[in-house]
């Protein structure tokens, strides 16, 4: 098992007490179960819970969403055997990954702008929430990860406006009523130390470089959010730096917290932040680490 870098072991534990970085390494540890999404565009749980009874596949259930399945007795490669995977009525997703679009809890007939969209699990989980009923653009800046958004919308049936775009370069004639920027990041909330690689890639080059992008990023955001409307931020990572602090940047800009609140909040494993009402989840067998803010603009 390889060591965590130096930069990032000292930064856990001045950011965290010793018992949360010692639960955040061993959350590291662990092989993530496996879970995925039912996409109600095509189906529904129950019709998926029915089948997967059928097919003698084991799950678990949260308390946050009724569309989201932990599996317990088949490996990636047999779920993508089964025809409900290949005719896209479920979407391989994590769990974490899953929390933004809930918390942004989209409105059919609005404008709903995913800033940084590719692979397309939450611009399809936006489809599915508003009943295919809202106007979405999904912005990528890479040609090839636009082609695999495109290509998971038409298999999920989901509809969305994909714009090939750096979305720090948006328009400012663009406004939304509604916003995710799931935010590129340094991984922190998703490291696997069995990863040989691991400190090659995950450096503090990484980080003060993904720190650049996020600001300019959430600042895009704000400039073309309308007035009164709502955006969430949202990294796998669990550095302050890249989650709070740059929350931080834009609170004199016009922009308030609203505080999370959802149904079965209580049942995940939290982490503690330094602005009341965003959320940060430990890493964890069933959890990637991840952070989730959510602002309204004031003026």
């Amino acid at each position: 098992m390889n060591k965590l870098p130096d930069f990032f072991m000292e930064r856990l534990y001045k950011e965290y007490n010793e018992e949360q970085a010692n639960q955040i390494i061993e959350g590291y540890k662990l092989e993530r179960k496996l879970t995925f999404r039912v996409n109600t565009i095509k189906t529904t749980a129950e019709e998926i819970e029915q089948r997967l009874v059928e097919n003698g596949i084991m799950y678990k259930k949260v308390k946050w969403s009724k569309e989201a399945f932990i599996i317990l007795n088949r490996n990636e490669e047999e779920i993508q055997k089964l025809e409900m995977y290949k005719n896209g009525e479920i979407y391989l997703q994590s769990l974490s990954s899953m929390l933004p679009p809930i918390i942004l809890n989209p409105t059919e007939k609005t404008d709903i702008l995913d800033m940084t969209s590719a692979p397309g699990g939450k611009t399809t989980q936006i489809a599915a929430l508003t009943n295919n009923n809202a106007n979405i653009t999904a912005c990528e800046m890479s040609n090839i990860r636009a082609e695999r958004l495109k290509y998971n919308l038409e298999k999920q049936g989901a509809l969305a406006y994909v714009m090939v775009k750096d979305a720090r370069n948006i328009d400012k004639f663009f406004s939304f009523d509604q916003i995710l920027l799931d935010s590129p990041c340094s991984g922190s909330g998703t490291i696997n130390m069995n990863n040989t690689d691991l400190n090659k890639y995950f450096t503090l080059e990484l980080v003060e470089k993904c720190k650049k992008t996020q600001r300019s990023l959430i600042n895009k955001a704000v400039q073309i959010l309308k007035g009164g409307k709502e955006l969430v931020y949202s990294t796998c990572s669990i550095l302050k730096e890249e989650n709070e602090e740059i929350v931080k940047t834009i609170m004199n800009k016009g922009m308030e917290i609203v505080p999370i609140e959802f149904e079965g909040k209580e049942t995940l494993p939290q982490l503690p932040t330094t602005i009341d009402g965003t959320l940060c989840i430990c890493p964890t067998q069933e959890y990637e680490g991840f952070f989730i803010a959510k602002l309204r603009k004031i003026c």
